[in-house]
């Protein structure tokens, strides 16, 4: 009786550690994803192709309305590059939600703020609703799937 009681014990207690953890391990992932995000909000509004593709994969996707979808380096620097020759945002981010499954992470969020067209400077508020997929690839999150809507 003494000895199922000792074995009862020990496991609860590996137990309880191996879901304090994975709990650990699942906020510092959480944390990572968020900073990922404010880091891609920062990207653009500072319109720096560079710092928008180092946030996402090598295969990234960009599925943006109105828009051909952009897939891969090549093609995400070419849409960035357009956009940013023609507007500027001043966009911040709420995460609403993060969903982390191993690897992969949905995040759901809206962003707010103004859009300029560089054209005639013509300011307006904006506001979106956005989806991503991050990806975690050697020990970091990145951008592996992005869609977006306008909610105004």
């Amino acid at each position: 009786m003494k000895n199922l009681l000792i074995i009862t014990l020990l496991a609860l207690t590996i137990t309880v550690q191996a879901q304090s953890e994975k709990s650990n391990k699942s906020t510092t992932d959480k944390q990572a994803i968020e900073k990922l995000i404010i880091e891609y909000g920062d990207a653009i509004k500072s319109a720096s192709v560079e710092k928008v593709l180092a946030v996402f994969t090598k295969d990234g996707v960009l599925i943006a309305p109105g828009a051909p979808t952009a897939t891969g380096q090549d093609q995400l620097k070419g849409t960035y590059e357009y956009v940013f020759s023609a507007i500027k945002l001043d966009l911040t981010f709420t995460i609403l939600e993060v969903t982390i499954d191993k690897d992969y992470a949905v995040v759901r969020s809206e962003s707010a703020g103004t859009t300029t067209v560089l054209a005639n400077n013509q300011s307006a508020p904006d506001a979106y609703r956005e989806l991503f997929v991050v990806k975690k690839e050697g020990g970091t999150w990145k951008i592996a799937r992005y869609m977006y809507n306008k909610t105004k």
